[in-house]
């Protein structure tokens, strides 16, 4: 098909496409400068649907990222790609947050996390020919420091819609990184992307040099 056809790079051994499921500019960037060459197409999917379905069933905070990962994967219907799905799902004292849709819901959710440690559950899956080929989960614990209001204020003015695009209402790699005191863990993976086990998977599977 024309839109998956993409020169890999030199470090891709493989001219079978690498799709991104994800409209995540983050997640494309991670595998840019990483040295791959892939598209990215979000996948439609009904997140809520398989949320509340992880709610009632009882599943772990990383089960439910890993089924939502494998999920999007799946969902793009792409055999002759290999296709990248993730997903994260964020947990504080047994209390499970989603993306803020508004200011004044980031406004309340951080006042939540204030002061306190969270765990940002990050997962991926590989798939190809409507098979997971691989799948990882990367737990980093991340603790916000007990700003005040006043800085809670000017934060949100300053990030704007950004705060609405990613479930900690924060970008680490940007001004949010001024919320925390102390991190633990995968600096990719709380990027969304678990990047050197997924790199790690690609060349067990052929897809780069190894």
């Amino acid at each position: 098909m024309p839109d998956l056809v993409l020169k890999p790079t030199p470090l891709q051994n493989t001219a079978t496409p690498l799709v991104l499921a994800s409209g995540s500019a983050i997640r494309k960037q991670l595998l840019h400068n990483a040295g791959l060459s892939c598209l990215a197409e979000p996948a439609a999917l009904e997140e809520d649907v398989l949320k509340a379905e992880g709610l009632a069933q009882g599943w772990a905070a990383s089960t439910t990222a890993l089924r939502l990962a494998e999920a999007k994967a799946l969902a793009l219907h792409k055999p002759e790609a290999f296709v990248i799905g993730a997903d994260q799902m964020l947990s504080c004292e047994g209390v499970l947050y989603n993306k803020p849709e508004t200011q004044d819901a980031a406004r309340t959710q951080l006042q939540a996390l204030r002061g306190k440690t969270h765990i940002l559950h990050t997962a991926v899956v590989v798939c190809h020919k409507g098979a997971v080929l691989w799948q990882y989960v990367s737990e980093p614990k991340l603790t916000m420091r007990s700003f005040s209001d006043t800085f809670l204020d000017a934060y949100l003015q300053s990030e704007g819609a950004e705060c609405l695009c990613s479930v900690g209402a924060y970008r680490l790699e940007g001004p949010g990184l001024q919320l925390f005191e102390q991190i633990e863990g995968d600096y990719s993976a709380i990027l969304g992307l678990p990047l050197l086990p997924l790199l790690e998977a690609l060349r067990t599977l052929g897809v780069t040099l190894s």
